[in-house]
């Protein structure tokens, strides 16, 4: 686990993602980068309204069709979240008013039902 938190993922890679699911109008209302005990090694991490679907890998395939060919080897697995989910639910519980969390850093804490060993925050809303 030691060496993934000291590779770090490509946060610009991960900040143009962002910005395109914007423009397609994908807004997710959490974004970022995460470190889970249970995978080590980074995810992209997302949440968002219009990915709210009974069968996520829609969501999945969504997803992949907005960011297809731009991010081959710079963005990490993505993980896509209900918005009900416990872990998405207690981040904008906690940081969903605070003013800009962009470049945020999160780790060793337990959100919802989650261990989070790293985090760099994009979105929190």
């Amino acid at each position: 686990m030691d060496q993934a938190i000291l590779v770090a993922p490509d946060v610009n890679a991960a900040a143009e993602a962002v910005a395109r699911l914007d423009a397609e109008h994908v807004k997710p209302v959490v974004a970022l980068l995460a470190i889970f005990p249970e995978y080590e090694d980074w995810r992209f991490v997302l949440s968002s309204p219009a990915l709210d679907q009974t069968h996520l890998l829609n969501a999945h395939i969504r997803v992949a069709e907005i960011l297809r060919g731009s991010f081959f080897n710079t963005l990490p697995t993505t993980m896509i979240f209900p918005i009900k989910d416990p872990f998405i639910r207690e981040l904008r519980r906690l940081f969903g008013k605070t003013k800009d969390v962009k470049g945020m850093r999160l780790g060793g804490q337990k959100i919802g039902n989650r261990l989070i060993s790293a985090a760099y925050v994009y979105r929190i809303e």
